[in-house]
């Protein structure tokens, strides 16, 4: 498809329809109004879930669109609404697929086991971005460790210095030696 005509017939839905079956990113160029028809930019987001960053502020605040965008991407809750950010069942869904998704939840949902523990068992030093008290939950702290050994004293950084004396925790730092 030629983006030259894709930007001269931005309004052309029949022409965008096809377009973004090819490619999702041809939404960059397409009008306003398509930006905001739902169904187009439903399959745009299919098609490459990173469209979502054309799509107009209504649907990026449309719980459908993002449902089918973090179906493999999470990372793409960078273009959420904020309403949606907070959204627990749609975070679950991102984090997920990519932990980092975390960095994009809102206050309340970095505070959340679930959200939080879903995340670092997906990328363990995203843990940096969960708030004190999720940092401090035992559950999410091994499997924080346990998800990169690499990372571990990175993570170890991250978690509250009162819970490193647990005794899981412990076997987990300093694990016994095999003779």
């Amino acid at each position: 498809m030629d983006v030259e005509e894709l930007k001269k017939d931005s309004q052309n839905k029949e022409l965008f329809s096809k377009a973004l079956q090819e490619s999702g990113l041809y939404l960059e160029w397409a009008s306003p109004e398509i930006q905001d028809d739902k169904e187009l930019v439903m399959g745009a987001v299919k098609q490459n879930p990173g469209a979502l960053e054309f799509a107009s502020k209504r649907l990026k605040d449309d719980k459908d669109i993002l449902m089918a965008s973090v179906e493999n991407v999470g990372w793409v809750m960078c273009y959420a609404s904020d309403r949606l950010r907070a959204d627990k069942e749609l975070m679950l869904k991102a984090v997920k697929n990519d932990g980092q998704a975390l960095y994009y939840a809102s206050k309340e949902l970095r505070d959340d086991k679930d959200v939080v523990l879903e995340a670092v068992k997906n990328k363990g030093i995203i843990i940096k971005y969960a708030s004190l008290e999720a940092r401090s939950d035992i559950d999410i702290a091994v499997a924080a460790l346990q998800q990169n050994k690499k990372n571990m004293s990175y993570v170890q950084g991250c978690l509250n210095p009162e819970i490193l004396d647990n005794e899981e925790i412990q076997k987990i730092i300093n694990p016994p030696e095999v003779s």
